[in-house]
């Protein structure tokens, strides 16, 4: 059993002295590639090679000189400044054709308000209108009224416009009364009248 137990702690021993695989690849490859660098490094310094210049070089990164990341945010730059220009003729259009639209809502505002100046002034007229051919009515019907002894000397007194427009609206029977009561010369005058 003794034995057993020397075996077992002697491949214990084995077991824990063994390196792994991390320590077999950091002692073969990382710590020599760190010395060759280091070494590289002195020998650049000595040469007054600067390592970091050809590398900013080669990647295009040195500074004076543009990049294509630079060339493409100035393209980006550019396409901004010209798209806020393109929104701001929009915006000017847009209140441009918004000052159209209230001038014309304004103009016809003014339209409405002139339509229905337009339409008081109908209705009055027509009002007046109607009033008068009512008043006239009522002067034809009094004329007819009268005995035409009387409205004969009435309607030579009255303006020729007047008498004929009266006597146009008489009824024949009343029409021939008046005439006949009139002189000659007024009765052939208001008749000629009467048939133009």
């Amino acid at each position: 059993m003794a034995k057993a137990k020397a075996k077992k702690e002697t491949t214990n021993i084995h077991e824990e002295k063994s390196p792994g695989l991390f320590q077999k690849l950091f002692f073969w490859f990382i710590i020599p590639l760190l010395f060759i660098l280091a070494i590289l490094l002195a020998i650049a310094t000595f040469t007054n090679f600067n390592v970091f210049e050809k590398a900013a070089e080669l990647t295009n990164l040195k500074s004076g000189e543009e990049s294509p990341l630079g060339d493409a945010t100035t393209n980006f730059s550019e396409k901004v400044v010209a798209f806020e220009a393109e929104v701001k003729e929009k915006e000017a259009e847009i209140e441009k054709l918004q000052a159209e639209v209230e001038a014309q809502k304004a103009e016809n505002q003014e339209s409405l308000t002139k339509q229905e100046e337009l339409q008081y002034e109908i209705e009055k007229l027509q009002n007046e209108q109607t009033e008068a051919k009512k008043e006239f009515d009522d002067i034809l019907k009094s004329f007819e009224e009268m005995s035409a002894k009387s409205a004969a000397p009435i309607l030579v007194e009255m303006s020729e416009e007047q008498a004929v427009k009266i006597l146009a609206n008489m009824g024949p029977e009343t029409l021939s009364g008046i005439l006949e009561k009139m002189d000659p010369q007024d009765a052939a005058r208001y008749t000629e009248l009467l048939s133009q």
